[in-house]
């Protein structure tokens, strides 16, 4: 009996303290939203000049946004209706996917056969001003509403480069951008050179139908799979085509604080190449889905990646609707390889680690270091 009685005594002592706490944690949320108002109507009252408070909200919620990661953010209702218009697959603008790192904007790849890649912009840059506004203190969608602008029109903008001491200026033309994701072609006689520079609901349907037609074309040695400037995009295209080179095994995981944001996808019998060696090009601008298939295709010891570290982009935004018509980006969960580690920050490391040859580096040209090496590795 008196055991009975202190188990109830438990019971309610446990229920008393932790409705104080939640009641305490309630109180202190609460003060400050009530501190928000105050600064919010102080700012109204004593600014030196007369401001929006509506456009300071918005700034207020994409700064509590970013507070977590570079990859969250607040999209007002103009915003989330460009960024459905942009994902049709074709808009205006120069040709970059751009992230934002500690209140600056940097390029995480330049894509192929665009403005920015022809004008020479590189993974890493970051952009310091655009015409004459300066970037620094605009939020990620602000700096890419200032690039937009009329198919055809001129813009500029200033970078910042890794061991460049001056900034550099490119002037470019707008264009429509329409990305192509796969490109292949038979090099040096029997190596298969497959370019991948995204990952959109297409890329694995071609990248197979690439694949079969270099196999017509005569015995393959070898196969490239270039994956350098490669921002990412679908994690369905990711799996699907890690899987093209895999027997079995796990191709990635994902891990989040909901149970159905924890999952494992695995790879099915049905190697495309026969088993044939490949080789993964990677560099500071393969990111988010090229990490994975580049890690998965490590971890399984099925291609050996040259290259440069990849960006580290390991983590899955969801697009969340709101009832203002914008939405947020929002981290719900974060990537991890075959062999358990996470990409965020730290990327994938390459095999062979090949540094991009110079100022003169360009893709798939003479200066091309990079696939040069790998078709000298791939002929022994």
């Amino acid at each position: 009996m008196k055991k009975k009685y202190q188990l109830i005594f438990f019971v309610f002592y446990f229920i008393f303290y932790t409705n104080i706490s939640f009641a305490e944690k309630t109180d202190d949320l609460y003060k400050k939203i009530d501190l928000f108002s105050e600064v919010l109507e102080k700012i109204g009252d004593d600014y030196v000049d007369k401001i929006n408070q509506a456009d300071v909200m918005d700034d207020a919620i994409n700064g509590m946004l970013q507070s977590l990661d570079p990859y969250s953010a607040y999209m007002t209702p103009e915003m989330f209706s460009e960024m459905q218009t942009e994902t049709s697959g074709e808009f205006g603008g120069l040709g970059i996917e751009v992230g934002m790192e500690h209140g600056v904007v940097k390029v995480i790849s330049p894509i192929d056969n665009t403005p920015a890649s022809r004008a020479g912009v590189k993974a890493g840059d970051y952009i310091i001003k655009i015409n004459d506004t300066q970037v620094q203190g605009k939020t990620l969608f602000q700096a890419v509403d200032l690039m937009r602008g009329p198919v055809g029109s001129a813009i500029e903008i200033t970078i910042r480069r890794k061991g460049v001491k001056k900034s550099i200026v490119f002037n470019i033309i707008r264009e429509i951008i329409q990305i192509e994701s796969v490109s292949a072609e038979l090099i040096d006689k029997n190596i298969g050179y497959l370019r991948l520079s995204s990952f959109n609901e297409n890329s694995s349907s071609q990248l197979k139908k690439k694949i079969k037609e270099i196999r017509k074309q005569g015995s393959v040695k070898g196969y490239i799979i270039d994956l350098r400037n490669n921002p990412g995009g679908l994690l369905s295209q990711a799996i699907k085509i890690s899987d093209f080179f895999l027997n079995d095994g796990e191709i990635v995981s994902t891990r989040g604080r909901k149970n159905f944001d924890n999952r494992k996808w695995f790879a099915k019998k049905g190697d495309l190449t026969n088993g044939k060696p490949i080789i993964v090009l990677t560099n500071y601008g393969s990111a988010s889905a090229s990490e994975i298939v580049a890690g998965a295709l490590k971890d399984h010891k099925r291609a050996i990646i040259i290259g440069e570290n990849s960006y580290g982009k390991g983590s899955v935004q969801s697009i969340i609707p709101l009832k203002n018509e914008g939405a947020i980006r929002l981290t719900i969960s974060k990537y991890y390889l075959p062999s358990g580690k996470s990409i965020s920050d730290v990327g994938v490391e390459p095999d062979i680690t090949v540094e991009e040859s110079g100022d003169s580096f360009a893709i798939n040209t003479d200066t091309d270091n990079q696939r040069n090496f790998a078709i000298k590795l791939l002929n022994g």
